[in-house]
C-alpha cells in the first residue's frame, strides 16, 4: 500500500483498507477485518454479476431422524 501512487490511495475505498489494517496492526484487531478493505479497495471497480448457470443444483434433500 505504500507504493500506491498519491491519487489512488486517496480514494475513500484505500483509505478504509489502509485504516483497518492500522488498527490490526495496534490494537491487535481481527486481521479478517483488514483482509475484507483491501479485497474490497482492489476490486472496487469490477461490477459483480451472478451468473444462474452456474449456481450447481442440489437435488436432494437429506432426511433427518425425525421425519423417518
Amino acid at each position: 500500500m505504500t507504493g500506491l501512487p498519491k491519487k489512488e490511495s486517496a480514494l475513500p475505498e484505500w483509505q478504509s483498507a489502509i485504516e483497518a489494517l492500522m488498527l490490526v496492526v495496534e490494537l491487535r484487531g481481527p486481521t479478517m477485518v483488514a483482509r475484507i478493505g483491501v479485497m474490497r479497495a482492489l476490486n472496487r471497480g469490477q461490477v459483480r454479476e451472478f451468473d444462474p448457470s452456474q449456481k450447481q443444483r442440489h437435488w436432494g434433500r437429506r432426511k433427518l431422524n425425525r421425519d423417518l
